[in-house]
């Protein structure tokens, strides 16, 4: 019996021991364990705090570049104003030179033409990043939106000696969507390919209809856009052509925007290019918006009817 216990005794002394050396190494394996979770969050950390700031460098540059554009496009029509203004009020050509002075008048007008647009699409920018952007959706016939775009465009088109070839005779297809977005859509692609297309180019636009639903093609014969410089090109207030020395005016806003509308109306928006051929810019909009808009046209019909 006490060799019994004895034995007992020294089981219960090495399972004692055994148990204090597993919680020893337990305890060791804890803190080994939170050492490495430690060491990761430092350096998961540190990657996070690198990465932010690479991010507020990248925020700075494109602040300054977005300073650079603005600044030059706002200041460029201003200087034209004053300045021709100042040489009408104060007739520095003599009474004799009223001829002179139309034309001074006629290019204020156009620098505050230009200066309106410019500020109109930082605004418009501005509404669309804070997400206040709103869709006012209708049946809108197709055919009457380019109308309306050829009609507005066809004269900087014609003074750039460029054809324009817009479809718009008949009746086109209707959609539901916000008409006066989807024109500032068409016009935006459209001022952006006569600007960018040297004379006796040609711009045209071409629209049909598949399984996806509608598409419409902007297309140029202009100086193209290289592969590596879309993402680029397609970036808020940035242009191809950056030096402010650029030959091509513009905030660098177009293209931004109209990616932003075709999404509100929840479509794709495309852009192809080759350098010295030209560019090809695709609006996809859903096809649900043609049914949509098919579904509504009798109901308004019959009411108008009535």
């Amino acid at each position: 019996m006490d060799l019994f216990r004895m034995k007992a005794s020294r089981r219960a002394t090495l399972l004692d021991r055994y148990s204090e050396r597993v919680g020893h190494l337990v305890q060791q394996q804890m803190t080994e364990a939170a050492l490495l979770a430690a060491k990761q969050d430092a350096e998961h950390s540190a990657a996070l705090a690198r990465e932010a700031m690479l991010r507020a460098q990248a925020a700075n540059r494109t602040k300054s570049e977005i300073l650079a554009n603005v600044s030059h496009e706002l200041r460029t029509p201003l200087n034209a104003i004053i300045g021709f203004s100042e040489l009408i009020c104060t007739q520095l050509l003599g009474p004799g030179g009223k001829d002179k002075y139309l034309e001074y008048a006629r290019d204020v007008h156009d620098s505050g033409r230009h200066l309106l647009g410019v500020i109109n699409d930082i605004l418009e920018f501005a509404k669309i990043d804070a997400g206040e952007m709103k869709l006012y959706e209708e049946v809108t016939d197709l055919a009457q939106v380019l109308a309306s775009c050829r009609n507005m465009i066809a004269g900087r088109a014609h003074k750039a000696e460029i054809r324009l070839d817009i479809p718009c005779d008949g009746e086109g297809p209707l959609i539901w969507a916000d008409e006066r977005k989807l024109k500032q859509i068409l016009l935006n692609l459209l001022s952006n390919a006569v600007k960018f297309t040297p004379p006796c180019g040609r711009v045209w636009v071409l629209a049909g209809q598949d399984a996806d639903g509608l598409w419409l093609k902007v297309a140029d014969t202009g100086i193209g856009i290289a592969p590596e410089q879309i993402e680029r090109a397609m970036a808020p207030f940035q242009q191809v052509d950056g030096d402010l020395n650029r030959r091509y005016e513009g905030t660098g806003l177009g293209l931004t925007i109209t990616t932003s509308l075709v999404q509100l109306h929840g479509g794709r928006f495309e852009l192809e290019s080759t350098v010295g051929a030209g560019t090809t810019a695709t609006v996809r909009l859903p096809a649900w918006r043609l049914e949509r808009a098919r579904q509504i046209e009798p109901r308004e019909a019959a009411a108008a009817a009535a």
